[in-house]
């Protein structure tokens, strides 16, 4: 009975906290909760496989939203910036009379970030088919962002394989790294001994694009740690209770 709440806590945690559930599987899910009361095997069988497809769906929800137009660049909290040395150089470029082009270059990193976002879906989901009766009890009993350390841990080598080569070709395309090399070059002719080092901007937005990735999917799983009002359903009530 004990495996039984967990799995079934487990596979609640993103089903409530992410929207646009569809129906079918909502049904799947709600299914598997009448049968698994009973404590059988496959109850159980049932409320793992609602667990997984309940995980699926929610980090297919997060890929989703990212990978539409303006996914990165129309949400602050995910908005590729310039790298830290070059943003003190672009206010100066800015100045100097090359907004554009600074501004060209931030939603030319986040466009890219966008065609990317993409590939995690079946990363994520193959994580998901791989996950063991251990890893939702750690999920269940962990911090606010267990489920998303868990997806950290298992997909990050892979996403960053998946992702750079993405990002590499969309900047090439629109001639991104060499606008950063052109707008450093003027720097360093605008500003004495401004000279910047080498830097590898296709594994910068790589980065930074799984950042957000990341911090998407914790949001939406500390909400129903968190947020009283989120736990909509008795057992959350009853398993995430202070």
């Amino acid at each position: 009975m004990k495996k039984t709440t967990f799995l079934l806590a487990a596979a609640f945690l993103f089903l409530i906290a992410l929207p646009a559930l569809p129906q079918d599987i909502k049904g799947a899910i709600k299914g598997a909760l009448g049968s698994a009361a009973g404590g059988s095997g496959a109850g159980q069988a049932d409320a793992a496989a609602g667990l997984k497809e309940a995980l699926a769906v929610g980090t297919g929800n997060a890929v989703q939203t990212l990978s539409k137009s303006g996914g990165y660049f129309g949400d602050a909290a995910v908005k590729i910036l310039l790298p830290g040395k070059m943003q003190t150089a672009a206010e100066v470029l800015k100045k100097a009379g090359y907004q554009k082009e600074v501004n060209d270059l931030i939603l030319s990193m986040n466009r890219a970030a966008e065609q990317a976002a993409p590939k995690a879906k079946p990363i994520f989901e193959d994580a998901v088919k791989k996950m063991t009766f251990e890893d939702a009890q750690k999920i269940l009993n962990g911090g606010n962002t267990a489920a998303t350390d868990y997806f950290k841990a298992k997909t990050t080598p892979q996403l960053t394989d998946a992702f750079k080569p993405v990002i590499a070709d969309s900047m090439n395309q629109v001639g991104v790294t060499r606008s950063y090399k052109a707008l450093t070059d003027r720097y360093t002719s605008l500003v004495p001994f401004g000279k910047m080092d080498s830097f590898d901007l296709d594994g910068y937005v790589t980065g930074k694009s799984l950042d957000g990735l990341f911090l998407k999917v914790g949001q939406e799983e500390a909400k129903i740690r968190t947020s009283p009002a989120a736990r909509t359903t008795d057992l959350l009530k009853k398993v995430f209770a202070k």
